[in-house]
């Protein structure tokens, strides 16, 4: 709600998103914001408040809110939700693609999750990658700056990666 005070919108496009953003998680994270979409169209209740153009702009934007998208969102809603939706902090995003690895690469010996943790963070966070933001006022970019910094100092990475995998495998 506090990005949303940057721009002339409806407040109840902005907390509807928000609130149903994620329910599609409840057929897992990979075509949650899909899903999400889904039970925005099919929910009757929301035809009690809004009508079907905003029921359409709500879908679309709970649809557009994933991390991954390729694609901008396709409005200004959705732009609100993917920002607030997004946690740029070094230390939890460090730890997540350390936990991800071993939990989707259980194979893999310490040099090949360092090499799939480089390369993750390479694609998605570090100069040129994937992720996009949105909304200029948002503190992601400043945590954004941090990360890419940690990213870029190949010999800091490499202690953060292997004090997280440390302590991720013994715990």
């Amino acid at each position: 709600m506090a990005l949303a005070a940057f721009y002339d919108v409806d407040i109840r496009i902005v907390y509807t998103t928000a609130a149903y953003h994620d329910l599609g998680l409840c057929e897992g994270r990979e075509h949650h914001h899909l899903v999400s979409g889904k039970i925005i169209r099919d929910d009757i209740r929301l035809r009690d408040w809004f009508t079907e153009e905003e029921i359409e702009t709500i879908a679309c934007a709970a649809e557009d809110h994933r991390a991954s998208s390729k694609h901008e969102p396709r409005s200004i809603y959705g732009c609100i939700v993917a920002e607030a939706d997004r946690v740029i902090d070094p230390e939890t995003t460090l730890r997540r693609t350390v936990q991800y690895g071993l939990a989707n690469y259980p194979q893999l010996d310490k040099e090949g999750q360092y090499a799939r943790f480089c390369a993750h963070l390479q694609e998605k966070y570090a100069e040129g990658g994937y992720l996009r933001l949105w909304i200029p006022q948002s503190k992601n970019s400043e945590r954004l700056t941090e990360l890419r910094s940690v990213i870029s100092n190949e010999t800091r990475l490499r202690q953060i990666f292997d004090r997280l995998l440390s302590e991720e495998l013994n715990q």
